[in-house]
């Protein structure tokens, strides 16, 4: 292929709280939450993400936690696939390590959002990136702060294919 090809890239969207936060978040935290984002690039044909276990890269679709909520066009990119390996093995090796994940700060939407703007210079929406610091803006957010920190589990994504 030419260097000139460009390459689609899609956001997916998940929400791993199965409609629970859009059902209960006003009462509990006095905000609307429509969701707790998970969020994966898919570019190449794969999809990447970030987790407790770094980056990981799967078939699209292929993580443990279903199909996407939905999925957003970030445009395209020109950075092909043997360029873009080297670029998230690099992630992986120093900024995304599996022990550097941080529900609330340094998380999988991070890590979206970054590889979104390399790819395409563009963001990953708003919505999705500023949810942590919405919810721990509230009193119930700074309460529940820890517990979801010890209870959450960062490596519950894994990949279902074999």
């Amino acid at each position: 292929m030419e260097e000139t090809d460009s390459f689609p890239v899609e956001l997916y969207i998940y929400d791993l709280s199965g409609g629970i936060a859009r059902q209960l978040s006003l009462a509990m935290l006095g905000e609307q939450v429509d969701g707790v984002w998970h969020t994966a690039i898919v570019v190449h044909g794969k999809e990447h993400f970030f987790s407790g276990e770094g980056v990981k890269s799967c078939t699209p679709g292929g993580t443990s936690v279903g199909e996407p909520e939905s999925t957003v066009s970030l445009g395209f990119t020109q950075v092909n696939a043997e360029t873009f390996k080297e670029y998230l093995e690099s992630l992986a090796e120093t900024k995304y390590r599996g022990e550097r994940y941080d529900l609330f700060e340094h998380n999988c939407n991070t890590f979206s959002n970054e590889v979104a703007q390399y790819l395409t210079g563009e963001t990953i929406p708003a919505y999705i990136t500023d949810l942590p610091s919405k919810v721990l803006s509230t009193p119930f957010g700074q309460i529940v702060r820890p517990f979801l920190e010890v209870v959450v589990n960062p490596k519950g994504i894994s990949i279902t294919e074999s």
